[in-house]
């Protein structure tokens, strides 16, 4: 499945805001960040940050998708120890102890990423952190709508068993990282994300959700497909007048959470 750079930035302040918030919770010593990983860089423009608050660490940002990879190359060439390499965040391994391990928005697309997490958390270094965030949302209209479109003729014979996304509860994090030895601060925040413009909520989830069933299907059936759930979506979230303009407000749910290495244990569950 191929990915969009310019479709996934079309909303790049309202999907960066998650990323901000929980980096600043990720606290470690400045002095002793060395390596830091983003598993799922996408674009590169949220990695980029890392680069910035760590000048003197060595980053590096991971995808699968080689599109991804080329804009993040492009956009961010001048960030002094940032680089972007291909990997798979199913299988990903570190070549040596990481001092901050990032995820953001990647491992709903993971089935059974809770028994990954030990893992991952394995591969920080003792007082390193793994911070990753996830979308709560999938019981939502923008999802639900989708799915149950998809499971209709004609559109069914295309998208039977493609990719959807699923996420845990903040304490289902909790309890397998607390489990593996881990200080774990989990939480959860429901964004009212303001959308301007013609259908914002089909061309939010276009770029995201959506995608692998849009590109499951032919070209004409996407079309149609999209057609139906653009109004299946205006119905759900109608627009509104919010500071005098137009706009859909569209809640998103989203899982942070923040585990601390203690030290040089952790419990494989």
């Amino acid at each position: 499945m191929a990915w969009d750079p310019s479709d996934y930035l079309t909303y790049a302040d309202e999907r960066g805001r998650p990323y901000g918030e929980l980096l600043a919770r990720v606290a470690v010593e400045p002095d002793r960040v060395r390596r830091v990983v983003d598993l799922g860089c996408g674009p590169g423009n949220l990695t980029a940050l890392l680069g910035r608050r760590w000048p003197d660490a060595t980053v590096v940002g991971v995808d699968s998708s080689p599109e991804m990879l080329e804009r993040a190359r492009r956009d961010h060439a001048d960030v002094p120890g940032l680089s972007f390499a291909r990997g798979d965040v199913r299988t990903w391994t570190a070549s040596a102890p990481v001092d901050v391990l990032l995820s953001n928005a990647t491992y709903q697309w993971v089935p059974g990423h809770l028994d990954l997490l030990p893992g991952l958390l394995a591969q920080v270094a003792p007082g390193g952190v793994l911070a990753f965030s996830v979308p709560g949302n999938v019981d939502e209209p923008s999802h639900v709508l989708r799915r149950e479109l998809a499971a209709t003729a004609p559109y069914a014979m295309f998208t039977a068993g493609v990719a959807d996304p699923a996420a845990h509860d903040a304490a289902a994090y909790l309890g397998v990282l607390a489990g593996a030895g881990a200080q774990v601060d989990a939480w959860e925040t429901t964004y009212l994300h303001v959308l301007r413009g013609e259908d914002p909520v089909l061309t939010w989830i276009s770029s995201t959700g959506a995608r692998p069933t849009l590109e499951a299907l032919p070209a004409d059936l996407r079309e149609r497909f999209r057609s139906e759930l653009g109004e299946l979506l205006r119905a759900a979230y109608p627009t509104t007048v919010v500071g005098g303009e137009p706009a859909v407000v569209l809640p998103f749910r989203r899982v942070f959470v923040v585990a601390r290495r203690v030290d040089g244990v952790v419990t494989e569950q």
